[in-house]
């Protein structure tokens, strides 16, 4: 495990799908914690608060290129390739947004300057992780 702490961010504009009008612009932070070398951490700023939803890096990056995804999140590029599609579901609602697959990219991007993809498991911490469980319980 490596003992270098990193972390990039960054803010992007998502359009929130909505039926008949323009997607509504919702501002999301996206952070990548080498603490946490396998996932992105997504907060999504409404005008109700923010919600924060955490998944893995993979599944942004073969989202930018494919559908992917089970469950409470699905990535695929839009019908419109500059864009890629976010469908987030949880037990109180749903919601599609899309977002500019260039600036999920550069982000990515990013993320791979501090952490090679395949060379997760140099960076995580068993232990780490192991001991923020047992404090749950």
């Amino acid at each position: 495990m490596r003992n270098e702490r990193n972390v990039t961010r960054a803010t992007i504009t998502f359009g929130l799908r909505t039926f008949g009008a323009a997607p509504l612009p919702v501002h999301v932070d996206l952070e990548y914690d080498t603490l946490d070398p396998y996932a992105v951490a997504t907060t999504y700023h409404t005008g109700a608060g923010s919600v924060r939803w955490m998944f893995g890096r993979d599944l942004l990056a073969d989202g930018l290129l494919a559908p992917t995804g089970e469950g409470d999140v699905r990535v695929s590029p839009a019908a419109d390739l500059s864009m890629v599609v976010f469908e987030l579901e949880a037990p109180d609602g749903a919601a599609v947004l899309e977002a500019p697959a260039h600036e999920l990219a550069a982000f990515l991007d990013s993320t791979y300057d501090l952490v090679l993809a395949g060379q997760e498991t140099s960076w995580f911490d068993f232990d780490h992780e192991m001991e923020k469980l047992a404090f749950n319980y």
